[in-house]
């Protein structure tokens, strides 16, 4: 719970960054907080960073899961970054900070896409790691405090990440999303064959020396592959990938609809014709075509039913095919538009 006192003596400060054109708010603690954060006596210091657009309908339990964490508060400043939302999700944000027993940073900004977003966390972020938490993410309050541990423990390690929760989703789609997305990770990030695997920003940690390292995020990158391709730069600086023993829910704990997983994924395909135009290497297309797609399924259905015992499992390679197809309809739909 958060101290009335502290919360009382909160001052709001609002910026305008003439650089970048950033609205910047940023809550101060009282002095006891500042000097504890500023003073590393007993944990790394840490960022969570969380990037936004049009997230009202599920903000708010994500900004929850991370007020009911573990780690200790003084060591965490918090960076929420709101890509030109326009619904509630900027005045939901603002609410919740003044809630908060730990540092707040908000930017706004117009639609500048998530390559510049996450660079805004990266350039203001405090400490030695970033934690990205995405605005559908629901996290269990050991969940900071586990990343943080291993990455202390693994310093050649640039990204860790937690796993796919294989618990049920709100719905029989959310569920078999959650399966698709759990068994899709289920591989050794540092083996050859992971090579062009990507771990994705949301419920990762990332050393911050490595992406500085590696040069932030590509921000031409607007709707998809920044972090695919921050990944492939990070490694390639020596870095490591790994994959920890914590377990994170994503969008499929709430109601997933067919035409909505289909706009996620055309989008997915969409943008990652830009992604590809740099990384050519970074996928194999015929790997989208729907019939592979379904291969890979079937792969996926002996993995999630081996650990789950569920037979909507049956269904992983229907999934595949449906989310390839809006894959490979996006990214012609990309292809068409540069040649247009």
């Amino acid at each position: 719970m958060y101290d009335d006192h502290l919360m009382d003596s909160m001052e709001v400060v609002l910026q305008n960054d003439v650089v970048s054109n950033v609205c910047f708010l940023q809550f101060l603690g009282n002095d006891k907080l500042n000097s504890k954060f500023m003073n590393k006596t007993s944990a790394p210091l840490v960022t969570v960073g969380v990037c936004v657009r049009n997230c009202a309908d599920t903000i708010h339990e994500a900004i929850e899961s991370i007020m009911a964490q573990d780690y200790p508060h003084e060591f965490m400043v918090l960076i929420l970054v709101n890509d030109g939302s326009d619904d509630e999700t900027l005045a939901i944000i603002k609410d919740y900070a003044s809630k908060l027993d730990m540092k707040v940073k908000i930017f706004h900004h117009k639609w500048r896409g998530i390559g510049f977003s996450r660079n805004v966390v990266m350039e203001n972020a405090i400490g030695d790691y970033i934690v990205w938490i995405d605005g559908d993410m629901k996290i269990p309050s050991n969940y900071v405090r586990k990343l943080v541990e291993f990455m202390d423990k693994h310093p050649t390690v640039g990204i860790a990440k937690g796993k796919q929760s294989l618990k049920k989703g709100a719905n029989l789609l959310g569920t078999l999303e959650g399966y698709s997305r759990a068994a899709s990770r289920m591989v050794d990030y540092q083996s050859e064959k992971a090579k062009y695997k990507s771990l994705g920003t949301g419920g990762a940690i990332y050393r911050l020396k490595a992406i500085k390292e590696a040069g932030g995020f590509d921000e031409k990158l607007r709707g998809y592959g920044e972090d695919f391709d921050a990944e492939i730069r990070i490694k390639a600086k020596g870095w490591k990938l790994a994959v920890v023993d914590a377990e994170f829910s994503d969008y499929e704990s709430y109601e997933l609809k067919w035409q909505d997983l289909w706009r996620r994924y055309w989008f997915r395909g969409f943008y990652s014709y830009f992604f590809l135009k740099k990384n050519r290497d970074a996928l194999k297309l015929y790997n989208m075509i729907p019939f592979i797609a379904a291969l890979s399924g079937l792969f996926y259905l002996l993995k999630i039913y081996k650990l789950t015992k569920n037979v909507l499992s049956f269904l992983l390679p229907v999934l595949s095919v449906y989310k390839a197809t809006a894959w490979c309809v996006g990214y012609i739909s990309a292809h068409s538009c540069t040649l247009a």
